[in-house]
């Protein structure tokens, strides 16, 4: 993910960020070390020095985008393993990078429901090889079947309890909000049928921009919330009463930067309680059917 970058005032307003994980910003001293605080790390950490295993970790799977790999994903995700909630039997979360796009020939899209052998289940109807939000859909369930087949090829072998799915207009995203959605759908669906937890990480300007109004029909409507933009302990935790990113979702982590490395406060009501690999749920669907998205990307 991208931690947001807070240069001067008008960057509030345009919510400008790096990734969670880019740690190349300079701050003041922020850090409470009377607060317990995690950290999130991904590729722009690869051949530096990591800090010693913190309360709780969160490892960026993706090198910047959907289609890439971390190369460092291995050595992350064991240096994760050794955070207190690791060892204490809550597994380290994970997060992947997001993005919506229509065919193109140097990249795969979708023809069917169907991915790897797999008969996806789709709220938008039949994919026919179009740039519909049904084809959009299973392009977004692929994709998270990608990313956790990337776990297993990099010798995770540990159940992940907790996925992100980071959201930020850094990726290339089309103009029709309603299809952005349907790829982020699919990729909640495919993860929450293996048994995961599914939250989002972006701010309320970068979502809003990308998928607009959630309704409640949708499985990204209660999702929890991971929310960047902090600049220290103290503001991370006043941002744990800022208004989720859906109506029916809640903040749950916050994030800030100090030196070179991304910190994350968990707000009081979120700490987990280790529990056995979870049931899978069943997906929620969206009833709404949607016209087909437009080509054009968010400029």
């Amino acid at each position: 993910m991208k931690s947001i970058k807070m240069l001067v005032a008008a960057c509030l307003l345009f919510a400008w960020q790096a990734s969670p994980a880019h740690g190349d910003v300079e701050t003041g001293a922020a850090l409470d070390n009377a607060v317990v605080l995690g950290n999130d790390i991904s590729w722009p950490q690869c051949g530096g020095d990591l800090p010693a295993p913190p309360a709780f970790a969160i490892v960026g799977v993706n090198g910047g985008r959907p289609d890439t790999i971390n190369p460092c994903l291995a050595t992350q995700l064991a240096w994760a393993n050794h955070s207190s909630d690791a060892t204490g039997g809550t597994p380290a979360a994970v997060y992947v990078n997001t993005a919506a796009t229509e065919p193109v020939e140097s990249l795969w899209w979708p023809a069917t429901n169907t991915y790897r052998g797999i008969d996806v289940s789709d709220p938008y109807g039949t994919c026919d090889g179009t740039g519909s939000p049904a084809c959009v859909y299973v392009h977004g369930y692929a994709m998270a079947f990608d990313d956790v087949a990337s776990l297993k090829e990099a010798g995770d072998d540990v159940v992940r309890h907790m996925w992100w799915l980071d959201v930020e207009t850094g990726n290339s995203w089309l103009s029709d909000t309603a299809a952005n959605a349907a790829e982020l759908e699919g990729m909640t669906a495919y993860l929450k049928s293996t048994g995961a937890e599914v939250g989002i990480y972006s701010t309320t300007y970068q979502f809003g921009k990308i998928v607009g109004k959630v309704n409640p029909g949708s499985n990204l409507y209660t999702l929890k919330d991971w929310l960047p933009g902090a600049e220290s302990t103290s503001s991370a935790q006043e941002n744990c009463a800022a208004a989720p990113l859906t109506p029916g979702g809640i903040v749950t982590t916050t994030q800030f930067t100090e030196g070179n490395l991304d910190y994350n406060y968990r707000c009081p009501a979120a700490a987990p309680v280790p529990t056995s690999p979870p049931t899978p749920q069943p997906e929620q669907v969206r009833f709404e059917a949607y016209a087909e998205m437009h080509a054009a990307q968010i400029s």
